[in-house]
This record gives structure tokens, C-alpha cells and sequence, in this order.
């Protein structure tokens, strides 16, 4: 949520945004919740799910000691951890080679951004979220509270029960408007905001997880930031209003430094949607309990009908007649070595065990069946997760395994990473916009080694305007393109490598002799790290005379 605004005074009459437009913003945000209540229904359950209280969910009788496994968790914890082996990290490239300086500098610029909005973290409960919800939103905000009052991009995970677009698009920068609602509390809100004494309402109704609907709402307001798009001038520009109930907290089209230019100068929602199985006609999709939750409700149904049969049949239990003479306490309490009984004779009609017929093995092989289902549809294999099947030990052929079986992972991660793409570009504009004023950064130098630099936005900002042939040609800004790959991989992964870098030395690659013929062969390979290797047999080729040496750059040597 944005919550950046100065203290305004009550909002004036006959401005663009007053109170008309909002009651309206107001109507619209109805219609887009209405729309919105089944997806919201979905998630609450699934959330259930997860934590392993679907027996609620469920049409069954209750109360009756029914237990949940935990296949379907496993699953999803599997699946997070695939995510948390592949954290993305993103190389800025320019689309021109003026502006390759730039492009180099954001690339050691953003790993800092990131590292101070925590961005782990955040990647962290997105990859959750995106499992259990099928929809991760990102928020990319720029907070001018952040860095001692400079400010600094803030990318946040944004709950999808408070975020709201139009129905019916399935690009979320379609939409008319999108909404962004928080509670925030009476008090603080009077404090920042004093015109809102005595126009504060209550909270209203709007969507949550289950285990916080119990939450204490009093004193609280719902605010709600509203983003929408005008055509200026040809463009799109964004602007951005937070009110409460009917009142105007901020609005940027009543600015006049921003209503010809927009909010941000990008002209985007500053929201990134990221999700896993992709509906049409919406921005957002589905998620591995939806595809798992029906094989979870077999195995956990079939399973404890099995328990409970295998417990009758451990207990012993038996049919004693209301009449009969034996004394049940006696028969009861096994530290007794005599039981009394009243009568001459104890016989069959008097006291009979209870057998419980055992079931048949073939109920095991229809749940071993179940569990095997919810593994292979979720992609939870074996080898997958660290197991070996069939005598499998060596470490390449587990490698091997691995990557054959985490084709859907790949799959699923590599549609994270366009969305991480969006988010560095969405940085990268705000970047542009904001970085007026140098700000120290520590950055990762190109030997390893920490180094410190100032860095603010006169590179990303637009040339001066040119004339060429008579003709006039407008400011140009940098455009980068974003490149993004996993910033760490998981064990095999790099033993792998590894291995192949002992292979490559073993078969003379790093033989300055043998430098030309280990540079052709390189050209036809597709390897991870490619280019420094090409690099270190150059050298070492050209140190010791194989090959030609470097040719002198444009300009150098000259007297």
C-alpha cells in the first residue's frame, strides 16, 4: 500500500477528483468485489487445505476423529523448495551500445534495491502464495519515507483478497481501474489526515483467511488506493487517488505537477501478477491444491477407514449378555488374575469375543495407488525429492533423474521469472524517475570484491534533442532489455558442473597448446558459464604465444 502522501487539507471544490468521482470509483470497486467472491471463496478453502483442516471443508460426518495426512503438503513444500533453489537474479542489457554503461551500472544497482527491500523474503511467501492460490501479485512502489527520507523502490508481496480489477481482462494493465485496499487505524489516520475528524466510518466487509476474521476491526477504516489511466496527449499516463469512505486523502490529477504527467512516468499498475496455471479471461490462475486436493480426499478417507478397521481388529472387544454372570470390572482390569462369575456354568450365549474381519490387501494397493496419483501429479517424484529408485547411486545418474523429472518445476519457475523480469523493469522506471539525488551503494565488483560508488539517475535520463540532415529527431532515453537466470542451484546441479569443469581439464581444455582446438570445440557447446571459460583459454593461449595477441582497441597506441 502507498502511504507516502503529505498531510493534505480538505480536498476544494471543482477539482478533477472530488467526491462525486469517488462515491463513483466507490461503485465500481463493488462491482469488481461481486466479481471477485468466487476466486476469493477458492482461496480461503485451499488455504485450508494447506494447513490441513479440509476435514471442515468437507460434506462428512464430524467429530468422529478423522485424521489428515500430509501428502498434499509435502507436495507443495517440494514444489517451494524448487523455488527457493532457482532465486532469480537479472542482468540488465542495453538495446544499444551507447548505453552499455548504464545498463552494467543497473545490473550491479539492483541486487542492492532488492537486498534492502528484502526481496528474498518477499520471493519467498510469492512462491507460497502462488502454490496455494495460483496467483502471486507483486506490488513495485516507490516510498519516499525509505532510505532517511531520499525514498527507494519498495517491492512488496500485495494480498490478493485486497487487490481488484476489472472482470474479464486477462492483462491486468487493461483494466479501467485497479484497486488496492488497508485497514489502517482512526487515530493515525486523524493524525496524518485532521480534516477526517468525525467522517470516519467502520471498517466494512472485505475478504480474509479464515483466522482473521476474528481480528478486532474497531477504530479501524478501510482506505483504499485507486489507480486508473488517462490518454494525454496520446499517451497513457497513471493516476493514483487514496481516499476513505467518500473523502479525497490524495489525488494526483488535482496536482498540476501531475496531471499532465501521471503518477509514475512508466504509465503502468505498479502491480506484477504471477500466475501458475493460467485461466483465460483473468489475470490470475490456479494452483497445485486445486489439481490435488481430490486424490488428498480419496487418500485421506480411504486411509482412515483402514486405520480404523486395523484398530478393531487390535482390540479385543466382546458381547456380554445384560443378564449374564460375569463380573465386567474383574473381566476388564488385565492385572487381575481371577475374574468371578455367578452361575454354575459360563457358556457361549453368556460372553462372545467380537471378531473384526480383516480387509483385504487390495484397499492398500487402491491407497498406495492414491498416493502415487497426488505425487505424479504434482510432479513429486522420488528423485525429485531426493530419493533413488532401482539401485540408482551415482551422482550424475541422480542428476540426470532430476532434471528429467523437474520439467514441471522448470516450467513453473521459468513463468516466475518473467514476472521478476516486469519487476526489474517496473524498478528500473521508477529508478529513472526518483534517483534525483546520488546515494551511496555497495556493489559487487567484477573481481568478487565490495566496492562503494555513488549512484543516481543522470544516465537513464533523456539526450539532448539532435538534428540530422535538416531533420529533428526527439530526446532519446537508455531502453534495457532484461536477461534472468536462477542466482544459485541446487546441489547436482552444481556437482554437475563441477564435474564437467574436472572433465574439460582432464581432456587437456586448459592446454595453452591446445587453445585454438579447445576454443572451436567450446563454440558447439551449450554450458553454463561459457563465455569465462572461452575466456581463461584465451588468455592462457595467448600468454604463452598459440595464439595471436588482442588487437589494440580504436585509438590506443596513438602518439
Amino acid at each position: 500500500m502507498k502511504k507516502e502522501e503529505k498531510t493534505m487539507p480538505a480536498p476544494a471544490e471543482g477539482l478533477a477528483i472530488g467526491r462525486e468521482e469517488v462515491s463513483a470509483a466507490a461503485a465500481t470497486l463493488q462491482k469488481y468485489r461481486a466479481a471477485k467472491r468466487k476466486l476469493e471463496a477458492r482461496i480461503e478453502e485451499n488455504e485450508q487445505w494447506f494447513r490441513m483442516r479440509h476435514w471442515e471443508q468437507l460434506r462428512l460426518e464430524q467429530g468422529d476423529g478423522r485424521k489428515a495426512s500430509a501428502w498434499l503438503f509435502n507436495s507443495i513444500m517440494n514444489k517451494h523448495a524448487d523455488f527457493m533453489d532457482a532465486v532469480p537474479e537479472c542482468t540488465v542489457l542495453p538495446r544499444e551500445a551507447s548505453d552499455t554503461a548504464a545498463a552494467e551500472a543497473l545490473t550491479s544497482v539492483l541486487p542492492v534495491i532488492f537486498e534492502r527491500c528484502d526481496f528474498g523474503g518477499v520471493y519467498a511467501d510469492a512462491a507460497m502464495q502462488k502454490l496455494k492460490t495460483g496467483t502471486a501479485v507483486y506490488s513495485v512502489l516507490w516510498d519516499p519515507r525509505a532510505a532517511g527520507g531520499m525514498g527507494d523502490v519498495a517491492v512488496t508481496n500485495a494480498d490478493i483478497f485486497r487487490v481488484f480489477w476489472e472482470p474479464g481482462v486477462r492483462d491486468i494493465q487493461k483494466s479501467r481501474n485497479l484497486f488496492c485496499l488497508e485497514l489502517q487505524d482512526n487515530d493515525l489516520l486523524v493524525e496524518q489526515y485532521p480534516f477526517l475528524e468525525g467522517r470516519l466510518g467502520g471498517a466494512g466487509e472485505t475478504a480474509a483467511y479464515l483466522y482473521d476474521k476474528d481480528v478486532d476491526t474497531t477504530g479501524k477504516s478501510t482506505v483504499v488506493d485507486w489507480y486508473y489511466k488517462r490518454s494525454v496527449g496520446g499517451r497513457q499516463v497513471l493516476h493514483y487517488v487514496k481516499f476513505v469512505n467518500d473523502t479525497v486523502l490524495f489525488a494526483s490529477e488535482n496536482e498540476e505537477a501531475y496531471r499532465l504527467r501521471g503518477w509514475y512516468d512508466h504509465g503502468k499498475y505498479p502491480f506484477v501478477f504471477d500466475p501458475l496455471f493460467k485461466e483465460e479471461g483473468t489475470p490470475v490462475g490456479f494452483g497445485f491444491i486445486d489439481v490435488m486436493k481430490d486424490a488428498q480426499e480419496e487418500i485421506d478417507i480411504l486411509g482412515n477407514e483402514i486405520l480404523k478397521n486395523a484398530r478393531m481388529g487390535a482390540r479385543r472387544r466382546f458381547f456380554i449378555r445384560g443378564d449374564g454372570a460375569v463380573n465386567e470390572e474383574e473381566f476388564a482390569d488385565f492385572s487381575r488374575d481371577f475374574v468371578h462369575v455367578n452361575g454354575s456354568s459360563l457358556g457361549e450365549e453368556a460372553l462372545r469375543e467380537i471378531s473384526a474381519a480383516p480387509l483385504s490387501p487390495v484397499y492398500v494397493t487402491v491407497l498406495n495407488n492414491k498416493v502415487n496419483e497426488l505425487k505424479e501429479t504434482s510432479g513429486n517424484r522420488d528423485f525429485s525429492t531426493g530419493g533413488t529408485m532401482g539401485g540408482v547411486t551415482s551422482g550424475t545418474a541422480i542428476s540426470a533423474l532430476q532434471e528429467a523429472g523437474s520439467k514441471l518445476s522448470r516450467d513453473m519457475i521459468s513463468a516466475t521469472y518473467r514476472a521478476f523480469s516486469e519487476i526489474c523493469t517496473l524498478t528500473v522506471e521508477l529508478v529513472r524517475q526518483f534517483y534525483n539525488v546520488p546515494r551511496s551503494m555497495r556493489i559487487l565488483g567484477p573481481n568478487g570484491e565490495w566496492q562503494f560508488t555513488d549512484y543516481d539517475n543522470s544516465a537513464l535520463q533523456p539526450g539532448p534533442e539532435s538534428n540530422e540532415f535538416g531533420v529533428d529527431f526527439a530526446a532519446r532515453a537508455p531502453v534495457f532489455d532484461m536477461s534472468v537466470k536462477a542466482h544459485k542451484q541446487n546441489t547436482f546441479s552444481r556437482a554437475a558442473q563441477n564435474n564437467d569443469a574436472l572433465n574439460f581439464y582432464q581432456l587437456g581444455f586448459f592446454d595453452p597448446a591446445k587453445s585454438v582446438q579447445s576454443l572451436a570445440c567450446l563454440q558447439l557447446i551449450d554450458i553454463d558459464n561459457k563465455e569465462k571459460l572461452m575466456n581463461v583459454i584465451e588468455e592462457n593461449g595467448r600468454a604463452c604465444g598459440y595464439l595471436p595477441p588482442r588487437p589494440a582497441a580504436a585509438g590506443e597506441g596513438a602518439g
